[in-house]
Protein backbone atom coordinates (compact mmCIF):
# COMPACT_ATOMS: atom_id res chain seq x y z
CA UNK A 1 0.00 0.00 0.00
CA UNK A 2 2.84 2.37 0.78
CA UNK A 3 4.51 1.92 -2.60
CA UNK A 4 1.19 2.29 -4.41
CA UNK A 5 0.44 5.56 -2.62
CA UNK A 6 3.93 6.83 -3.40
CA UNK A 7 3.42 5.95 -7.08
CA UNK A 8 0.13 7.84 -7.15
CA UNK A 9 1.81 10.90 -5.64
CA UNK A 10 4.47 10.88 -8.34
CA UNK A 11 1.74 10.65 -10.96
CA UNK A 12 -0.10 13.58 -9.38
CA UNK A 13 3.06 15.69 -9.39
CA UNK A 14 3.74 14.84 -13.02
CA UNK A 15 0.21 15.84 -13.97
CA UNK A 16 0.59 19.02 -11.97
CA UNK A 17 3.71 20.12 -13.83
CA UNK A 18 2.30 19.06 -17.18
CA UNK A 19 -0.47 21.61 -16.80
CA UNK A 20 -3.38 19.55 -15.49
CA UNK A 21 -3.52 21.60 -12.32
CA UNK A 22 -7.15 21.02 -11.35
CA UNK A 23 -7.11 17.22 -11.73
CA UNK A 24 -3.73 16.91 -10.03
CA UNK A 25 -4.72 18.99 -7.03
CA UNK A 26 -7.95 17.05 -6.51
CA UNK A 27 -6.16 13.69 -6.59
CA UNK A 28 -3.43 15.05 -4.32
CA UNK A 29 -6.07 16.21 -1.84
CA UNK A 30 -7.56 12.73 -1.66
CA UNK A 31 -4.14 11.08 -1.29
CA UNK A 32 -2.86 13.50 1.33
CA UNK A 33 -6.01 13.36 3.42
CA UNK A 34 -6.07 9.56 3.39
CA UNK A 35 -2.42 9.26 4.39
CA UNK A 36 -1.91 12.15 6.80
CA UNK A 37 -5.46 13.26 7.72
CA UNK A 38 -4.41 16.90 7.33
CA UNK A 39 -6.85 19.83 7.17
CA UNK A 40 -7.79 21.32 3.84
CA UNK A 41 -5.93 24.61 4.35
CA UNK A 42 -2.57 22.67 4.56
CA UNK A 43 -3.08 20.61 1.42
CA UNK A 44 -0.87 22.76 -0.84
CA UNK A 45 1.92 22.87 1.74
CA UNK A 46 1.86 19.08 1.97
CA UNK A 47 1.93 18.86 -1.81
CA UNK A 48 5.01 21.07 -1.91
CA UNK A 49 6.65 18.85 0.68
CA UNK A 50 5.98 15.75 -1.44
CA UNK A 51 7.45 17.46 -4.50
CA UNK A 52 10.60 18.51 -2.67
CA UNK A 53 11.02 15.04 -1.15
CA UNK A 54 10.88 13.40 -4.56
CA UNK A 55 13.29 15.91 -6.06
CA UNK A 56 15.75 15.62 -3.18
CA UNK A 57 15.78 11.81 -3.22
CA UNK A 58 18.44 11.45 -6.00
CA UNK A 59 20.67 13.96 -4.23
CA UNK A 60 20.31 12.18 -0.89
CA UNK A 61 21.10 8.86 -2.55
CA UNK A 62 24.21 10.26 -4.25
CA UNK A 63 25.34 11.88 -1.02
CA UNK A 64 25.42 8.47 0.64
CA UNK A 65 27.88 7.11 -1.94
CA UNK A 66 30.76 9.18 -0.49
CA UNK A 67 32.12 10.36 -3.85
CA UNK A 68 35.85 11.19 -3.79
CA UNK A 69 36.64 14.90 -3.71
CA UNK A 70 39.71 16.14 -5.58
CA UNK A 71 40.96 19.62 -4.67
CA UNK A 72 42.50 21.33 -7.70
CA UNK A 73 44.16 24.68 -8.23
CA UNK A 74 43.81 26.47 -11.54
CA UNK A 75 47.42 25.83 -12.55
CA UNK A 76 46.97 22.11 -11.86
CA UNK A 77 43.89 22.04 -14.08
CA UNK A 78 45.76 23.70 -16.94
CA UNK A 79 48.67 21.27 -16.64
CA UNK A 80 46.32 18.29 -16.60
CA UNK A 81 44.55 19.64 -19.69
CA UNK A 82 47.86 20.05 -21.54
CA UNK A 83 48.57 16.37 -20.97
CA UNK A 84 45.14 14.81 -21.40
CA UNK A 85 42.84 17.12 -23.38
CA UNK A 86 41.72 15.35 -26.55
CA UNK A 87 41.67 18.50 -28.69
CA UNK A 88 45.31 19.15 -27.82
CA UNK A 89 46.23 15.54 -28.52
CA UNK A 90 44.57 15.72 -31.92
CA UNK A 91 46.19 19.04 -32.82
CA UNK A 92 49.61 17.83 -31.65
CA UNK A 93 49.69 15.41 -34.59
CA UNK A 94 49.48 18.32 -37.06
CA UNK A 95 53.15 19.42 -36.73
CA UNK A 96 54.23 15.79 -36.81
CA UNK A 97 52.45 15.20 -40.11
CA UNK A 98 53.80 18.48 -41.50
CA UNK A 99 57.34 17.46 -40.52
CA UNK A 100 56.94 14.25 -42.50
CA UNK A 101 55.84 16.37 -45.45
CA UNK A 102 59.10 18.33 -45.23
CA UNK A 103 60.99 15.05 -45.34
CA UNK A 104 59.03 14.05 -48.43
CA UNK A 105 59.96 17.34 -50.10
CA UNK A 106 63.68 16.82 -49.42
CA UNK A 107 63.48 13.34 -50.95
CA UNK A 108 63.71 15.05 -54.37
CA UNK A 109 67.49 15.24 -53.84
CA UNK A 110 67.93 11.57 -53.06
CA UNK A 111 69.77 9.79 -55.90
CA UNK A 112 68.20 6.86 -57.67
CA UNK A 113 70.12 3.71 -58.47
CA UNK A 114 69.10 1.77 -61.58
CA UNK A 115 70.42 -1.60 -62.71
CA UNK A 116 69.61 -3.98 -65.52
CA UNK A 117 70.81 -7.39 -66.72
CA UNK A 118 69.32 -9.00 -69.85
CA UNK A 119 70.27 -12.18 -71.73
CA UNK A 120 68.96 -12.50 -75.29
CA UNK A 121 68.74 -15.36 -77.83
CA UNK A 122 68.33 -15.15 -81.60
CA UNK A 123 68.25 -18.13 -83.97
CA UNK A 124 67.98 -17.74 -87.76
CA UNK A 125 67.72 -20.82 -90.03
CA UNK A 126 69.83 -21.20 -93.18
CA UNK A 127 68.48 -21.10 -96.71
CA UNK A 128 69.20 -20.40 -100.38
CA UNK A 129 69.96 -16.96 -101.76
CA UNK A 130 68.73 -15.47 -105.04
CA UNK A 131 71.51 -17.23 -106.93
CA UNK A 132 70.57 -20.62 -105.51
CA UNK A 133 73.57 -20.67 -103.21
CA UNK A 134 72.99 -22.25 -99.87
CA UNK A 135 73.97 -20.29 -96.68
CA UNK A 136 74.13 -21.58 -93.15
CA UNK A 137 71.89 -20.39 -90.28
CA UNK A 138 73.03 -18.15 -87.43
CA UNK A 139 72.72 -18.49 -83.71
CA UNK A 140 73.39 -15.48 -81.51
CA UNK A 141 73.39 -15.03 -77.77
CA UNK A 142 74.00 -11.85 -75.80
CA UNK A 143 74.30 -10.38 -72.32
CA UNK A 144 73.50 -6.71 -71.67
CA UNK A 145 74.41 -5.28 -68.28
CA UNK A 146 73.91 -1.64 -67.26
CA UNK A 147 73.80 0.39 -64.06
CA UNK A 148 73.49 4.04 -63.25
CA UNK A 149 72.79 6.73 -60.67
CA UNK A 150 70.53 9.69 -61.43
CA UNK A 151 69.68 12.63 -59.25
CA UNK A 152 69.11 16.34 -58.77
CA UNK A 153 71.13 18.98 -56.93
CA UNK A 154 69.74 22.04 -55.09
CA UNK A 155 71.08 24.28 -57.89
CA UNK A 156 68.74 22.59 -60.38
CA UNK A 157 71.56 20.58 -61.92
CA UNK A 158 70.48 17.08 -62.92
CA UNK A 159 73.05 14.31 -63.37
CA UNK A 160 73.09 10.82 -64.81
CA UNK A 161 76.15 8.65 -64.21
CA UNK A 162 76.01 5.18 -65.71
CA UNK A 163 77.77 2.45 -67.57
CA UNK A 164 76.86 -0.50 -69.77
CA UNK A 165 78.54 -3.62 -71.11
CA UNK A 166 77.27 -5.83 -73.92
CA UNK A 167 78.66 -9.27 -74.81
CA UNK A 168 77.55 -11.30 -77.86
CA UNK A 169 78.62 -14.68 -79.16
CA UNK A 170 77.35 -17.38 -81.49
CA UNK A 171 77.77 -18.86 -85.00
CA UNK A 172 77.23 -17.19 -88.34
CA UNK A 173 78.04 -17.55 -92.02
CA UNK A 174 81.72 -17.11 -91.28
CA UNK A 175 81.79 -19.46 -88.32
CA UNK A 176 81.82 -18.84 -84.58
CA UNK A 177 82.17 -15.27 -83.27
CA UNK A 178 82.36 -13.41 -79.98
CA UNK A 179 82.60 -9.70 -79.18
CA UNK A 180 82.00 -7.18 -76.42
CA UNK A 181 81.69 -3.41 -76.07
CA UNK A 182 80.71 -0.92 -73.38
CA UNK A 183 81.02 2.61 -72.04
CA UNK A 184 80.91 4.81 -68.97
CA UNK A 185 79.05 8.09 -69.33
CA UNK A 186 78.25 11.16 -67.20
CA UNK A 187 75.43 13.45 -68.37
CA UNK A 188 74.75 16.88 -66.88
CA UNK A 189 71.95 19.37 -67.47
CA UNK A 190 71.88 22.82 -65.87
CA UNK A 191 68.94 25.24 -66.39
CA UNK A 192 69.99 28.80 -67.24
CA UNK A 193 66.60 30.54 -67.29
CA UNK A 194 63.52 28.55 -66.31
CA UNK A 195 64.10 26.52 -63.11
CA UNK A 196 67.38 28.37 -62.45
CA UNK A 197 66.73 30.18 -59.12
CA UNK A 198 63.72 28.05 -58.14
CA UNK A 199 62.20 24.86 -59.45
CA UNK A 200 59.43 22.50 -58.37
CA UNK A 201 61.62 20.69 -55.81
CA UNK A 202 62.87 23.88 -54.15
CA UNK A 203 59.34 25.30 -54.17
CA UNK A 204 57.97 22.20 -52.45
CA UNK A 205 60.65 22.39 -49.75
CA UNK A 206 59.99 26.05 -48.98
CA UNK A 207 56.21 25.57 -49.00
CA UNK A 208 56.37 22.51 -46.72
CA UNK A 209 58.60 24.40 -44.27
CA UNK A 210 56.06 27.23 -44.04
CA UNK A 211 53.22 24.76 -43.64
CA UNK A 212 55.16 23.14 -40.79
CA UNK A 213 55.47 26.49 -39.02
CA UNK A 214 51.79 27.20 -39.67
CA UNK A 215 50.83 23.88 -38.09
CA UNK A 216 53.04 24.67 -35.08
CA UNK A 217 51.28 28.02 -34.67
CA UNK A 218 47.94 26.24 -34.99
CA UNK A 219 48.96 23.88 -32.22
CA UNK A 220 50.04 26.82 -30.06
CA UNK A 221 46.70 28.50 -30.72
CA UNK A 222 44.83 25.34 -29.72
CA UNK A 223 46.80 25.14 -26.47
CA UNK A 224 45.95 28.78 -25.74
CA UNK A 225 42.26 28.18 -26.46
CA UNK A 226 42.11 25.12 -24.21
CA UNK A 227 43.99 26.91 -21.42
CA UNK A 228 41.52 29.78 -21.66
CA UNK A 229 38.57 27.40 -21.75
CA UNK A 230 39.92 25.68 -18.61
CA UNK A 231 40.12 29.06 -16.86
CA UNK A 232 36.55 29.87 -17.90
CA UNK A 233 35.30 26.47 -16.70
CA UNK A 234 37.26 26.78 -13.45
CA UNK A 235 35.82 30.19 -12.61
CA UNK A 236 32.32 29.05 -13.62
CA UNK A 237 32.69 26.02 -11.36
CA UNK A 238 33.89 28.25 -8.56
CA UNK A 239 30.86 30.46 -9.15
CA UNK A 240 28.58 27.41 -9.09
CA UNK A 241 30.00 26.37 -5.71
CA UNK A 242 29.52 29.91 -4.43
CA UNK A 243 25.99 29.97 -5.79
CA UNK A 244 25.21 26.77 -3.89
CA UNK A 245 26.73 28.20 -0.72
CA UNK A 246 24.73 31.42 -1.02
CA UNK A 247 21.50 29.52 -1.67
CA UNK A 248 22.14 27.27 1.33
CA UNK A 249 22.75 30.33 3.51
CA UNK A 250 19.52 31.83 2.25
CA UNK A 251 17.69 28.55 3.00
CA UNK A 252 19.13 28.49 6.50
CA UNK A 253 18.02 32.08 7.12
CA UNK A 254 14.53 31.29 5.80
CA UNK A 255 14.29 28.21 8.02
CA UNK A 256 15.38 30.21 11.07
CA UNK A 257 12.76 32.82 10.32
CA UNK A 258 10.12 30.10 9.85
CA UNK A 259 11.03 28.53 13.20
CA UNK A 260 10.63 31.89 14.90
CA UNK A 261 7.33 32.48 13.14
CA UNK A 262 5.96 29.13 14.30
CA UNK A 263 6.84 29.92 17.88
CA UNK A 264 5.07 33.27 17.67
CA UNK A 265 2.02 31.76 16.03
CA UNK A 266 1.90 29.12 18.74
CA UNK A 267 2.10 31.87 21.35
CA UNK A 268 -0.65 33.79 19.59
CA UNK A 269 1.48 36.90 18.99
CA UNK A 270 1.60 36.46 15.21
CA UNK A 271 -0.98 35.82 12.55
CA UNK A 272 -0.87 32.45 10.72
CA UNK A 273 -0.49 34.32 7.40
CA UNK A 274 3.04 35.36 8.36
CA UNK A 275 3.92 31.72 8.96
CA UNK A 276 2.62 30.79 5.51
CA UNK A 277 4.77 33.47 3.93
CA UNK A 278 7.84 32.05 5.68
CA UNK A 279 6.90 28.51 4.59
CA UNK A 280 6.56 29.70 1.03
CA UNK A 281 10.00 31.32 1.21
CA UNK A 282 11.54 28.10 2.58
CA UNK A 283 9.97 26.02 -0.20
CA UNK A 284 11.12 28.50 -2.84
CA UNK A 285 14.62 28.56 -1.42
CA UNK A 286 14.75 24.75 -1.37
CA UNK A 287 13.97 24.79 -5.06
CA UNK A 288 16.80 27.31 -5.60
CA UNK A 289 19.19 25.00 -3.76
CA UNK A 290 18.20 22.15 -6.08
CA UNK A 291 18.73 24.37 -9.09
CA UNK A 292 22.16 25.33 -7.76
CA UNK A 293 22.98 21.63 -7.34
CA UNK A 294 22.06 20.99 -10.98
CA UNK A 295 24.18 23.92 -12.21
CA UNK A 296 27.10 22.69 -10.12
CA UNK A 297 26.85 19.20 -11.61
CA UNK A 298 26.78 20.60 -15.15
CA UNK A 299 29.83 22.82 -14.50
CA UNK A 300 31.67 19.82 -13.05
CA UNK A 301 31.20 17.99 -16.34
CA UNK A 302 32.34 20.99 -18.38
CA UNK A 303 35.67 21.10 -16.57
CA UNK A 304 36.05 17.31 -16.52
CA UNK A 305 35.61 17.20 -20.29
CA UNK A 306 38.47 19.67 -20.71
CA UNK A 307 40.76 17.82 -18.32
CA UNK A 308 40.21 14.24 -19.37
CA UNK A 309 40.75 11.87 -22.26
CA UNK A 310 38.86 9.18 -20.31
CA UNK A 311 35.69 10.57 -18.76
CA UNK A 312 34.95 7.32 -16.92
CA UNK A 313 37.90 7.96 -14.61
CA UNK A 314 36.41 11.34 -13.62
CA UNK A 315 32.68 10.63 -13.62
CA UNK A 316 32.50 9.90 -9.87
CA UNK A 317 35.06 12.54 -8.82
CA UNK A 318 33.92 15.82 -7.30
CA UNK A 319 36.28 18.65 -8.25
CA UNK A 320 36.86 21.19 -5.51
CA UNK A 321 38.43 24.39 -6.96
CA UNK A 322 40.65 25.56 -4.12
CA UNK A 323 41.66 28.94 -5.59
CA UNK A 324 39.66 31.80 -4.18
CA UNK A 325 37.67 34.20 -6.34
CA UNK A 326 39.62 37.43 -5.95
CA UNK A 327 39.98 40.60 -7.98
CA UNK A 328 43.71 41.32 -8.32
CA UNK A 329 44.12 44.84 -9.69
CA UNK A 330 46.05 45.04 -12.93
CA UNK A 331 47.33 47.97 -14.95
CA UNK A 332 45.62 47.64 -18.31
CA UNK A 333 46.92 49.81 -21.12
CA UNK A 334 45.50 49.51 -24.59
CA UNK A 335 48.73 50.45 -26.39
CA UNK A 336 50.77 47.83 -24.54
CA UNK A 337 48.14 45.18 -25.16
CA UNK A 338 48.12 46.09 -28.86
CA UNK A 339 51.87 45.68 -29.03
CA UNK A 340 51.73 42.31 -27.30
CA UNK A 341 48.95 41.14 -29.61
CA UNK A 342 50.79 42.14 -32.78
CA UNK A 343 53.83 40.17 -31.61
CA UNK A 344 52.22 37.05 -30.14
CA UNK A 345 48.89 36.29 -31.78
CA UNK A 346 49.27 32.92 -33.56
CA UNK A 347 46.76 33.96 -36.21
CA UNK A 348 49.03 36.84 -37.26
CA UNK A 349 52.02 34.52 -37.37
CA UNK A 350 50.05 32.12 -39.54
CA UNK A 351 48.96 34.91 -41.88
CA UNK A 352 52.57 36.08 -42.22
CA UNK A 353 53.72 32.55 -42.99
CA UNK A 354 50.96 32.21 -45.56
CA UNK A 355 52.27 35.38 -47.25
CA UNK A 356 55.75 33.86 -47.29
CA UNK A 357 54.39 30.68 -48.85
CA UNK A 358 52.59 32.63 -51.56
CA UNK A 359 55.78 34.65 -52.11
CA UNK A 360 57.68 31.48 -53.02
CA UNK A 361 54.84 30.32 -55.26
CA UNK A 362 54.81 33.72 -56.97
CA UNK A 363 58.58 33.52 -57.46
CA UNK A 364 58.25 30.08 -59.01
CA UNK A 365 55.40 31.11 -61.31
CA UNK A 366 57.37 34.12 -62.49
CA UNK A 367 60.37 31.93 -63.25
CA UNK A 368 58.18 29.58 -65.26
CA UNK A 369 57.42 32.42 -67.69
CA UNK A 370 61.01 32.34 -68.99
CA UNK A 371 62.05 30.14 -71.94
CA UNK A 372 63.66 26.80 -71.22
CA UNK A 373 67.38 27.26 -71.85
CA UNK A 374 69.60 24.48 -70.53
CA UNK A 375 73.30 23.86 -70.71
CA UNK A 376 73.93 20.18 -71.43
CA UNK A 377 77.10 18.17 -71.54
CA UNK A 378 78.35 14.60 -71.40
CA UNK A 379 81.69 12.88 -71.00
CA UNK A 380 82.67 9.26 -71.02
CA UNK A 381 84.89 6.42 -72.22
CA UNK A 382 84.30 3.56 -74.64
CA UNK A 383 85.75 0.10 -74.53
CA UNK A 384 85.67 -2.98 -76.78
CA UNK A 385 87.18 -6.46 -76.87
CA UNK A 386 86.59 -10.08 -77.53
CA UNK A 387 84.93 -10.53 -74.11
CA UNK A 388 83.63 -8.48 -71.24
CA UNK A 389 86.91 -8.44 -69.35
CA UNK A 390 88.69 -6.96 -72.39
CA UNK A 391 85.99 -4.29 -72.67
CA UNK A 392 86.36 -3.32 -69.02
CA UNK A 393 90.12 -3.10 -69.44
CA UNK A 394 89.65 -0.75 -72.40
CA UNK A 395 87.32 1.49 -70.41
CA UNK A 396 89.78 1.49 -67.51
CA UNK A 397 92.61 2.60 -69.81
CA UNK A 398 90.48 5.59 -70.87
CA UNK A 399 92.08 5.69 -74.25
CA UNK A 400 88.75 6.09 -76.09
CA UNK A 401 87.11 9.19 -74.60
CA UNK A 402 84.08 10.98 -75.99
CA UNK A 403 82.21 14.12 -74.92
CA UNK A 404 79.57 16.58 -76.03
CA UNK A 405 78.18 19.95 -74.91
CA UNK A 406 75.68 22.50 -76.08
CA UNK A 407 72.52 24.44 -75.38
CA UNK A 408 68.91 23.28 -75.53
CA UNK A 409 66.29 25.98 -76.08
CA UNK A 410 62.52 25.57 -75.74
CA UNK A 411 60.23 28.58 -76.21
CA UNK A 412 56.46 28.12 -75.73
CA UNK A 413 54.60 30.21 -78.30
CA UNK A 414 52.14 32.49 -76.55
CA UNK A 415 53.07 31.18 -73.08
CA UNK A 416 49.49 31.79 -71.92
CA UNK A 417 49.54 29.04 -69.35
CA UNK A 418 52.57 30.39 -67.45
CA UNK A 419 51.48 34.04 -67.68
CA UNK A 420 47.99 33.38 -66.34
CA UNK A 421 49.31 31.15 -63.56
CA UNK A 422 51.56 34.01 -62.51
CA UNK A 423 48.65 36.46 -62.52
CA UNK A 424 46.51 34.10 -60.43
CA UNK A 425 49.15 33.74 -57.73
CA UNK A 426 49.84 37.49 -57.78
CA UNK A 427 46.16 38.19 -57.14
CA UNK A 428 46.09 35.58 -54.36
CA UNK A 429 49.11 37.26 -52.80
CA UNK A 430 47.36 40.64 -52.82
CA UNK A 431 44.25 39.10 -51.30
CA UNK A 432 46.30 37.46 -48.55
CA UNK A 433 47.93 40.82 -47.78
CA UNK A 434 44.53 42.48 -47.48
CA UNK A 435 43.34 39.66 -45.22
CA UNK A 436 46.38 40.21 -43.03
CA UNK A 437 45.50 43.89 -42.72
CA UNK A 438 41.91 42.96 -41.95
CA UNK A 439 43.05 40.48 -39.30
CA UNK A 440 45.33 43.07 -37.69
CA UNK A 441 42.44 45.52 -37.49
CA UNK A 442 40.11 42.88 -36.05
CA UNK A 443 42.71 41.93 -33.42
CA UNK A 444 43.14 45.55 -32.38
CA UNK A 445 39.38 45.84 -31.90
CA UNK A 446 39.22 42.55 -29.98
CA UNK A 447 42.00 43.66 -27.66
CA UNK A 448 40.42 47.05 -27.06
CA UNK A 449 37.07 45.43 -26.25
CA UNK A 450 38.78 42.93 -23.93
CA UNK A 451 40.64 45.73 -22.10
CA UNK A 452 37.45 47.72 -21.61
CA UNK A 453 35.57 44.63 -20.45
CA UNK A 454 38.24 43.82 -17.87
CA UNK A 455 38.24 47.42 -16.62
CA UNK A 456 34.45 47.48 -16.39
CA UNK A 457 34.27 44.14 -14.60
CA UNK A 458 36.89 45.29 -12.10
CA UNK A 459 34.73 48.29 -11.28
CA UNK A 460 31.70 46.00 -10.98
CA UNK A 461 33.50 43.96 -8.34
CA UNK A 462 33.80 46.99 -6.07
CA UNK A 463 30.22 48.08 -6.72
CA UNK A 464 28.74 44.64 -6.05
CA UNK A 465 30.83 44.28 -2.89
CA UNK A 466 29.43 47.54 -1.56
CA UNK A 467 25.93 46.50 -2.56
CA UNK A 468 26.32 43.24 -0.67
CA UNK A 469 27.56 45.07 2.45
CA UNK A 470 24.63 47.47 2.27
CA UNK A 471 22.21 44.55 1.83
CA UNK A 472 23.64 42.84 4.93
CA UNK A 473 23.27 46.03 6.96
CA UNK A 474 19.73 46.58 5.68
CA UNK A 475 18.72 43.03 6.60
CA UNK A 476 20.19 43.38 10.09
CA UNK A 477 18.29 46.63 10.59
CA UNK A 478 15.03 45.15 9.31
CA UNK A 479 15.38 42.09 11.52
CA UNK A 480 15.94 44.36 14.51
CA UNK A 481 12.77 46.27 13.64
CA UNK A 482 10.91 42.98 13.20
CA UNK A 483 12.02 41.71 16.59
CA UNK A 484 10.83 44.99 18.12
CA UNK A 485 7.46 44.64 16.41
CA UNK A 486 8.01 47.55 14.02
CA UNK A 487 8.12 45.48 10.85
CA UNK A 488 6.56 42.38 9.33
CA UNK A 489 7.94 39.11 8.04
CA UNK A 490 7.09 40.20 4.51
CA UNK A 491 9.75 42.90 4.59
CA UNK A 492 12.27 40.63 6.30
CA UNK A 493 11.80 38.03 3.58
CA UNK A 494 12.22 40.73 0.94
CA UNK A 495 15.50 41.88 2.48
CA UNK A 496 16.68 38.28 2.67
CA UNK A 497 16.02 37.86 -1.04
CA UNK A 498 17.84 41.13 -1.74
CA UNK A 499 20.87 39.94 0.22
CA UNK A 500 20.92 36.63 -1.63
CA UNK A 501 20.78 38.44 -4.96
CA UNK A 502 23.55 40.84 -3.87
CA UNK A 503 25.81 37.96 -2.81
CA UNK A 504 25.28 36.24 -6.13
CA UNK A 505 26.00 39.41 -8.07
CA UNK A 506 29.24 39.90 -6.18
CA UNK A 507 30.36 36.33 -6.86
CA UNK A 508 29.36 36.67 -10.49
CA UNK A 509 31.29 39.93 -10.81
CA UNK A 510 34.41 38.28 -9.39
CA UNK A 511 34.10 35.36 -11.79
CA UNK A 512 33.45 37.63 -14.77
CA UNK A 513 36.47 39.79 -13.95
CA UNK A 514 38.77 36.77 -13.83
CA UNK A 515 37.25 35.46 -17.04
CA UNK A 516 37.77 38.88 -18.65
CA UNK A 517 41.48 38.73 -17.74
CA UNK A 518 41.70 35.26 -19.26
CA UNK A 519 39.92 36.50 -22.37
CA UNK A 520 42.36 39.42 -22.62
CA UNK A 521 45.26 36.97 -22.46
CA UNK A 522 43.77 35.02 -25.35
CA UNK A 523 43.20 38.20 -27.37
CA UNK A 524 46.79 39.31 -26.72
CA UNK A 525 48.20 35.87 -27.42
CA UNK A 526 49.87 35.98 -24.00
CA UNK A 527 48.07 33.03 -22.39
CA UNK A 528 51.23 30.95 -22.18
CA UNK A 529 53.28 33.76 -20.64
CA UNK A 530 50.54 34.72 -18.18
CA UNK A 531 50.34 31.14 -16.90
CA UNK A 532 54.09 30.34 -17.17
CA UNK A 533 53.42 27.55 -19.64
CA UNK A 534 56.10 25.97 -21.80
CA UNK A 535 55.07 23.77 -24.69
CA UNK A 536 57.31 21.51 -26.71
CA UNK A 537 56.48 20.47 -30.25
CA UNK A 538 58.10 17.18 -31.19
Amino acid sequence: MKSAAFSKERFVIWRYFRGFRSVGIQVARVTIRKRANVPAHAEMNQLRLIILTLLLQPLLTSAQTNLPVRPLALKECIQIALEHNLDIKIERLGPQIARYQVGIAYSAYEPTLDGRGIRSFNNSPGGVDDQNRPFPGTRTRGDDISAGVTGLLPTGLSYDLGGNVSDKWGTGPNGPFEGSDGSVLLKLRQPLLRNLWIDAARLEIQVSKRLLKISEEEFRLQVMKIATAVQFAYFDLKLAWENLRVQQLALKSAEQLLAGQKDRVAQGTLAPLDEKQAESQVASQQADVLSAERILSAQQNVLKNLLSDDFKRWQDVVIDPVDELTAPPQVLRRAESWQIGMAHRPELQQAGLELERLGFVLKYRRNQMFPQLDLVGSYGYNGAGSEISRTLEGIERRDSPFYSYGLVLSVPLGNRFARNNYKVVKAENQRALLRLQQLEQAILIEIEDAVKLAQTNFERVDSTRKARLFAEQALDAEQTKFENGKSTSFFVLQFQRDLTAARLREAQALAEYNKALAQLGLREGSVLDRNNLKITIK
